[in-house]
């Protein structure tokens, strides 16, 4: 008898603002409040992400990730959170990645949710929300990281045994 688990395939949503609210902020341009500065020769976008580090003297990271670039299928097995502040992952360049999100509190796999991500986004955890480690693809990609410092531990990780994978978007999607 064959004991091998299917694995369950997690579908990747689009990335959206509406539905990524549950888990934090979409940080893009599109339909964000701007106004021009600087005399007019330069266009600020205003307070895409509500960055939250810095509770009980906690303060902001700024950080580089050179992610590596993953694989499809990719297993879903793990995911850490951070339960004393947000962490905003901004990509410097045009790179595909997804995110594998659940909402704060004890972890419960049922709840996953995935989404694609068109190079043109980022995203901002919010403070206590599970999440995959960073999922490039195609090449060596490069993320602005703005997370918390301070002197207490801020990462959780949980294990779990579901067998669930991403698989690679169709041409279409992409």
């Amino acid at each position: 008898m064959d004991t091998t688990l299917t694995p369950v395939v997690l579908p990747l949503e689009a990335l959206t603002r509406e539905a990524f609210a549950p888990f934090g902020d979409v940080i893009e341009l599109d339909g964000a409040r701007h106004f021009p500065i600087n005399g007019g020769t330069t266009e600020r976008f205003h307070d895409l992400a509500s960055i939250d580090v810095c509770e009980a003297g906690g303060r902001p990271l700024v950080n580089v990730f050179r992610a590596q670039p993953r694989t499809w299928p990719v297993a879903v097995a793990m995911m850490e959170r951070h339960p004393h502040g947000s962490q905003a992952f901004v990509p410097l360049g045009h790179t595909r990645y997804a995110v594998v999100v659940a909402p704060a509190g004890e972890f419960d796999p049922a709840r996953l949710r995935a989404f694609w991500v068109d190079g043109t986004q980022g995203v901002n955890y919010a403070k206590g929300v599970w999440h995959h480690p960073l999922l490039a693809f195609d090449r060596v990609s490069d993320f602005l990281v703005i997370d918390r410092g301070g002197s207490q531990p801020n990462c959780d990780e949980v294990e779990f045994d579901l067998a669930l994978e991403l698989q690679e978007p169709a041409a279409k999607s992409r």
